[in-house]
């Protein structure tokens, strides 16, 4: 009796479905979300000496000093652009400053084992994006760039095949009112392996760090802010970033066509363009992902046509979707995360994941714990009809929030044929599990954990909540 009521009911149901989803997509026309297609760079026509009316009165010492002697520079103001063409340290005392000529890059490095520290470079806001014009441009390999403030200039740090190069406690802030289309990323790097980037603060340029066709790379401890992408990454394999932030970035952070990269301890923050994702995965394969913070973004991962990546310990939160993935993607597995505080948990664009949820906690997740193991006694389920909808219809976002929205969660919850694409963490955690390793929201306030934080206040407001139905229930009369 009770199967041949639902079928009655079935059709109607169905058809409310069909009739609320094509509200969803008839007011507005359907929008493409505009993702990055990875398209590489190629670098211009490496600089030489700069011309007569372009060089520095510092070239003349530079030309005068042997192989491995150390040029100093005392404070003072130096304008124009000069090549270091042998091997030598070059150092700033009491932060000397070097005004570029305008024309070219201001410090050319052009011999194997330089060092470059202690100086203040201003670009003046001139030069070439085809030309690579960069405060730094280095060609060679072995290089060192150490405390140097770089402002003013198209590009900050141009590694060019410089393998073993190494810069660090730098600062590169970019040329200010200009369109992004029109600047060069902070330190940018290409075919280059065994490189190091450490302690250094990138604002205000296109990308923060680009880095193409380059290997075998240690990035950690950096800043980049302010920006279109915090990482632009593409063809690069084998390389380790710990404890970096990428935050206030229009576009978020996004890895191309690339293997074996590992993320520890990042944070990837307040990335609010439309298109925007913490951490975007595109044709990647065996990435590592563990204690990191991912928070306030438009979307927090992204994952298409990837495989074998592992997502663990990471927190997940306050962003529109915790996790955009395509059906081109396999093998891929999230454990041990805690997602909190996020408008959905799950768009998936296609129509079936082999992806593996386990033992991850979800602040929406309202399935009780009875023989209090920890874990949810039955199976949370992140994805919905509408989810579905908003992986594959870009304009249902409008709606994420509508009443019909709602009508079609309730519609799929009373009649079980309407779960088109089940994606479930078979044994999620009930409470948010603590996090030491991942990085708090605000990098200042090391006694804050953030995973912590959000698991209460979620729970606060639960109860709240529950607390608020009990006392509307009415009682029932002849009781005792």
């Amino acid at each position: 009796m009770m199967a041949t009521c639902a079928s009655r009911h079935r059709p109607h149901f169905l058809s409310v479905v069909s009739v609320l989803s094509v509200s969803l997509w008839c007011p507005f026309p359907f929008v493409a979300v505009a993702q990055d297609e990875g398209h590489s760079t190629t670098p211009g026509q490496i600089e030489g000496r700069p011309g007569v009316r372009e060089v520095s009165p510092l070239q003349v010492r530079i030309d005068a000093a042997a192989p491995g002697e150390t040029v100093t520079v005392a404070a003072g103001d130096y304008v124009g652009d000069l090549i270091i063409d042998r091997p030598l340290r070059f150092v700033g005392r009491d932060r000397p400053r070097i005004l570029g000529s305008g024309t070219g890059s201001v410090i050319r490095i052009r011999a194997a084992d330089v060092t470059v520290e202690g100086f203040d470079i201003d670009g003046l806001e001139g030069g070439d994006l085809g030309k690579d014009t960069s405060g730094i441009h280095i060609a060679a390999p072995r290089a060192t760039v150490r405390n140097c403030r770089i402002v003013g200039s198209i590009f900050g740090i141009y590694l060019r095949e410089a393998h073993g190069a190494t810069v660090e406690d730098s600062y590169v802030r970019g040329i200010p009112g200009k369109d992004p289309g029109e600047k060069g990323s902070g330190i940018h790097v290409w075919n280059t392996e065994g490189f190091r980037f450490e302690r250094n603060q990138v604002v205000d340029v296109r990308d923060g760090f680009y880095i193409q066709s380059s290997s075998q790379g240690l990035i950690r401890h950096n800043l980049a802010r302010d920006l279109r992408y915090g990482l632009h990454y593409m063809f690069s394999d084998d390389n380790v970033f710990e404890d970096n932030s990428f935050e206030n970035g229009a576009a978020g952070t996004a890895l191309m066509y690339s293997r074996r990269i590992v993320f520890r301890r990042n944070r990837f923050v307040r990335n609010r363009g439309f298109a925007s994702v913490g951490l975007l995965l595109k044709a990647c394969d065996d990435v590592l992902a563990e204690d990191n913070l991912i928070a306030d973004n438009a979307r927090g991962i992204f994952i298409e046509g990837s495989y074998r990546n592992l997502f663990r310990r990471n927190v997940v939160a306050a962003s529109d979707t915790a996790i955009v993935l395509y059906d081109s993607s396999g093998e891929n597995r999230f454990e041990g995360n805690s997602f909190v505080g996020n408008m959905t948990p799950l768009n998936l664009v296609g129509r079936r994941t082999d992806t593996v949820f386990a033992g991850n906690y979800w602040s929406d997740n309202d399935e009780p714990d009875l023989d209090g193991d920890g874990r949810s006694d039955r199976p949370y389920r992140l994805s919905s009809v509408f989810d579905h909808f908003r992986g594959n219809l870009t304009a249902a976002d409008l709606f994420s929030e509508s009443f019909a929205a709602r009508a079609i969660g309730s519609a799929e919850r009373t009649f079980p044929v309407l779960r088109l694409v089940p994606v479930e963490d078979a044994a999620p955690l009930v409470r948010p599990p603590n996090r030491p390793q991942v990085p708090s929201l605000d990098p200042r306030r090391r006694g804050l954990n953030w995973a912590g934080l959000l698991g209460s206040t979620v729970a606060v407001a639960l109860g709240a909540a529950v607390l608020s139905r009990s006392r509307r229930r009415p009682r029932k009369e002849g009781r005792a």
